[in-house]
């Protein structure tokens, strides 16, 4: 067993894992607490280094491309200090942190890990039920499906085509990018008939404006990476003239009940008063008209 324990976490190798534990200090991000312990399968791994700077030093693991789903989803995105495959070293504790990166090391040239990209996920991601409140609303994620509800400081536009519902079936892939305080970020979830959707953040019922608290608005990463997860591979999804070839069944649609009617009428009325109020563009009117009927299908 190779260990090191500090402030900012644990990390453990037991010749075939790699087990990531956050520290539980104040200076260690909220996201990296909430995401927990990951338990890295050394066929996940392409690489580690120590990097040894003045007063401390850093351990990265470096994963295989396709080998985990929160990679997957941020693209790299995540602020460095949120980063659970970085560990802060202090300096004293160089060597103990060079001999952890030289087990893993070995172990790999062992086992002899490749280095190219996975055909499946290695990890699993965040358990579900998952949920997050942002800055412009709560995303829930059930392993089924995703719902949306908007804040009441969501734009009206959003508000108007009230709560999202998509099934996993018919999503082709979530987009993040995190709110860095000086720049809004957005998480949207794009299915097949939004694919080409151009309406920005702010207007597009399927995406969450994120310009509230960085720190918070960072854990709508957990449920990106939850829906990734359940999406297929990468390696499997192909993508010939704008189209994708990997179609899942969609699933069955439940007739709504006759009150829905009046709903679905009151907010086309609404969409229409911001359309003529030109808060919406004609495109913006149409492709969202088109999202809350969807919605009522």
């Amino acid at each position: 067993m190779a260990e090191i324990i500090q402030r900012d976490g644990t990390w453990a190798f037991d010749g075939t894992t790699v087990r990531i534990t956050p520290g539980l200090h104040r200076s260690v991000p909220l996201f990296r607490q909430t995401y927990g312990e990951i338990a890295v399968p050394l066929e996940a791994v392409a690489g580690v280094v120590y990097e040894p700077e003045r007063k401390r030093g850093r351990l990265r693991l470096r994963l295989r491309e396709g080998a985990d789903p929160l990679l997957q989803a941020t693209g790299g995105r995540l602020p460095d200090a949120a980063d659970p495959y970085r560990l802060i070293v202090d300096i004293d504790r160089s060597g103990v942190a060079e001999y952890v990166a030289e087990e893993i090391r070995h172990a790999l040239l062992l086992d002899q890990i490749p280095k190219e990209p996975t055909k499946a996920y290695l990890l699993p991601g965040p358990p579900v039920p998952v949920s997050v409140r942002s800055s412009d609303g709560t995303v829930s994620f059930d392993g089924a499906q995703v719902r949306i509800d908007w804040a009441d400081t969501s734009e009206r536009v959003k508000r108007a085509t009230g709560p999202r519902i998509v099934a996993v079936g018919d999503l082709v892939q979530v987009e993040w990018l995190p709110n860095s305080g000086y720049e809004d970020g957005f998480m949207r979830f794009v299915t097949r008939e939004t694919v080409f959707s151009k309406l920005p953040p702010e207007k597009d019922p399927y995406a969450l404006d994120l310009w509230g608290s960085t720190r918070r608005d960072l854990l709508t990463a957990l449920v990106a990476t939850a829906v990734t997860a359940r999406l297929p591979h990468p390696s499997v999804r192909e993508r010939e003239n704008g189209e994708f070839t990997d179609r899942p069944p969609r699933a069955a649609t439940v007739p709504p009940p006759a009150d829905h009617h009046d709903v679905l009428l009151r907010r086309l009325r609404e969409l229409g008063e911001l359309h003529r109020e030109g808060v919406l563009t004609d495109e913006e009117f149409t492709m969202t008209k088109a999202a809350v009927l969807r919605g009522f299908r």
